[in-house]
């Protein structure tokens, strides 16, 4: 027995040692593993050199304001102009400043997996009340927690953070996005009894993604948009249903939030669409509070998943039933991995007609046959919020034999000098986009 057990334990010993050495490229070929292999462009390791592999718009230029970043995903500005960014695997948050953005420094470390960064409250004119204390709020895979913030100095004060809301950690999906909005909540959903802070006309929504491909979670702070209060009274869902809806932003016009989302897995190369939904506020006839968008019993234009089945359903408040779902207001090729979006706002020295158009930033597959994104995508949009056509914006990320990638668009944010920054993860930079 002793040596069928030495033998087993040493085959085991071989073959992790084989994997690890091949880099797991079996296991990676058994689950459908195809992502293009990383180059770094030659142009991105010279200071000042063109991104000539990067088609851009017409009239516009681009360049790097940041690089040798490690993972970095979330842009923030804070009310001097200074730029945040989480760096996920790090554990940090770091700060950039001068006026091209030439000095790094570490704001905070140690952290799990941060991802989200929200200021509150928030000012756009840089005037900050000496008698208000500006928090900067960060999302981490287990909480998001709040430092008070020197606007003058660009530091935390106090590096203990405030915990607001406890997330269920990990999973599959790890990364929490946030973002201060108004209230858009009019009616009682919760019965006669009225939550402190509920209806507070400030909100802080939460993005949590699921813990696995496809489920049933056992918590309803999982695959859902959750929304608090500024000093974490309560905490309630916004919106359920959603695989994982890593980014969402706000129409200028309609006040509405709308969150990209990734479909799942393992139903080939063109199923399911990945989306972007527009997130409303639950009516009446959404008993439970909060509306539902179709996860993990359906996807797309209240399509059913026929290969997911459970014999027992045990939430009462997940419907099967696609007909009580929301469909999405666009279908994206499956696999495109939708990420960061953002309106173009008006007043700025871009194309008239562009102004309300949505960006978005496609991260790119990593299982499908032939792979996709890798791009940024604009979307016709209207005041009333109507989408009427999609073009690519910014293309080149990946090679034309699909063999290479050279970056994968994450984030987008405006800045206050009306230009565009791109975070990209894979090769570690942030761009900027601005007319020549």
């Amino acid at each position: 027995m002793n040596k069928k057990i030495s033998l087993f334990v040493l085959s085991v010993i071989v073959v992790g040692v084989y994997l690890f050495f091949t880099g797991f490229g079996l296991v990676k070929k058994f689950v459908g593993y195809n992502m293009p292999e990383f180059k770094e462009p030659e142009a991105v390791l010279v200071d000042g050199g063109e991104l000539s592999f990067l088609d851009i718009p017409e009239g516009f230029e681009i360049s790097i304001v940041a690089k040798d970043l490690d993972n970095p995903r979330v842009i923030l500005f804070d009310p001097k102009g200074r730029m945040l960014i989480s760096e996920t695997k790090a554990g940090r948050v770091s700060i950039l400043e001068g006026p091209e953005f030439e000095t790094r420094r570490v704001l905070i470390e140690g952290l799990r997996s941060p991802h989200g960064l929200d200021f509150f409250p928030s000012t756009s004119s840089g005037q900050v009340s000496s008698a208000q204390t500006t928090y900067l709020y960060i999302a981490e895979t287990h909480q998001v927690a709040r430092y008070p913030y020197d606007v003058n100095t660009g530091k935390i004060t106090n590096k203990v953070g405030q915990n607001i809301v406890t997330i269920p950690a990990d999973g599959r999906h790890f990364t929490r996005t946030i973002a201060f909005d108004s209230n858009t909540r009019n009616v009682d959903l919760i019965g006669e009894k009225v939550f402190k802070g509920l209806y507070d006309k400030d909100k802080l929504y939460i993005s949590v993604g699921s813990s696995c491909d496809v489920c049933m979670e056992d918590s309803w702070k999982r695959a859902a948009i959750l929304e608090s209060d500024p000093d974490g009274t309560v905490t309630a869902e916004f919106a359920g249903g959603l695989r994982n809806s890593v980014f969402f932003a706000f129409h200028p016009e309609t006040g509405e939030m709308w969150a990209t989302e990734m479909g799942r897995d393992n139903l080939g190369d063109d199923l399911p669409p990945d989306e972007i939904n527009i997130i409303k506020p639950a009516g009446p006839e959404q008993k439970f509070g909060a509306r539902r968008f179709g996860w993990p019993f359906c996807y797309g234009n209240k399509v059913k998943d026929e290969t997911f089945k459970l014999e027992k359903i045990e939430r009462i408040d997940i419907p099967t039933d696609c007909g009580d779902t929301d469909a999405p207001v666009i279908e994206i090729l499956a696999h495109s991995a939708p990420l960061g979006l953002a309106f173009i706002p008006t007043n700025l020295d871009w194309p008239k007609e562009w102004e309300g158009d949505l960006l978005v930033a496609f991260h790119g597959s990593w299982n499908r046959s032939e792979p996709t994104g890798y791009k940024i995508v604009r979307f016709k949009v209207d005041k009333n919020g109507k989408v009427s056509e999609a073009s690519d914006f910014i293309t080149g990320w990946i090679s034309e034999n699909k063999k290479n990638v050279y970056g994968r668009p994450v984030d987008l944010k405006f800045g206050s000098d009306r230009a565009l920054y791109i975070s990209d993860d894979a090769a570690g930079v942030i761009y900027k986009l601005e007319p020549r």
